[in-house]
Formats: C-alpha cells, sequence, structure tokens
C-alpha cells in the first residue's frame, strides 16, 4: 500500500468533483489516460447521478474519462466494486511476491471487456488496489 497524496491538479479534480455531486471522495489520481475516483460507500449514486447524468456533465468539462470506483477496505469487496459493470461471480487471491494475486472471474461474454483494450482496465484495477491494499497484481478469468 504507498501512502496517497494529491497534486495541485488532483486536488482540483476532487474539489470539483466533490462539489457538483456531493458525493464524499477517498481517492482520486489518473491512470490510462482516465480519472479514477474512488468514492466513499454509499456515495456511487451520489456520484454518478440519475442515468450517469452527473459524470457525464464532468467528463464534458474535463474532457477526460472518468471511472468512479466505490471504496471497501475489504480488499475483496474492492476488486468486486471495480470490476462492477462485468458482474463478477468471484475473486480469488494468491500468494505473489511480497503481497496477493487477484483473479476476478466473470461471465465469458464480458472477459474481453473487464480486461480491456491492451489490458488497460486492467491497469486501473491495479493501481487502485496498489494504492489501497496488499494486491499488486490482478487478472480476469
Amino acid at each position: 500500500m504507498t501512502e496517497v497524496s494529491f497534486d495541485t491538479e488532483t486536488l482540483g479534480y476532487l474539489r470539483l468533483f466533490e462539489e457538483r455531486t456531493g458525493a464524499r471522495v477517498k481517492d482520486c489520481f489518473e491512470a490510462e489516460e482516465k480519472l479514477v475516483i474512488l468514492v466513499e460507500p454509499g456515495d456511487v449514486h451520489k456520484a454518478v447521478g440519475p442515468g450517469g447524468v452527473l459524470v457525464d456533465r464532468l467528463k464534458g468539462m474535463l474532457k477526460k474519462e472518468i471511472q468512479v470506483v466505490e471504496w471497501s477496505d475489504d480488499p475483496e469487496t474492492l476488486v468486486r466494486n471495480i470490476f462492477y459493470w462485468y458482474s463478477p461471480k468471484h475473486v480469488d487471491f494468491g500468494p505473489k511476491g511480497q503481497g496477493r494475486h487477484a483473479t476476478v472471474t466473470v461471465d465469458p461474454a464480458w472477459k474481453a471487456r473487464a480486461i480491456g483494450k491492451a489490458g488497460k482496465n486492467l491497469k486501473v484495477a491495479r493501481a487502485i488496489l496498489l494504492r489501497h491494499s496488499d494486491v499488486v497484481s490482478v487478472s480476469v478469468a
């Protein structure tokens, strides 16, 4: 787990997001050309807005892709939340170096999307997990 600190630009995104949505932000950083925002448990619906209207408006304002993830201090729940859109069936952990590896099982029809083009979604998931857990790598099965 790394210590989380924000630069001025990221603090600006964080403030804007909280002001526009009313959601409480736990973490905010850029990964794979998108702004990743972790919100406190229960605040995802506030953050996204009805039908995604709030997050879409912010995407337009910031000219950036935005991924909103509900925070959890439980690594399994956090992994499930990261892959929420792909309906994860289960998460398995195994040892990997000084940490753990997470394998997320999704419906085979969603596997390619869950991984993302050139592994983009896996890279974002790994960035979140490295910042907030002992999980050092992630794969989709």
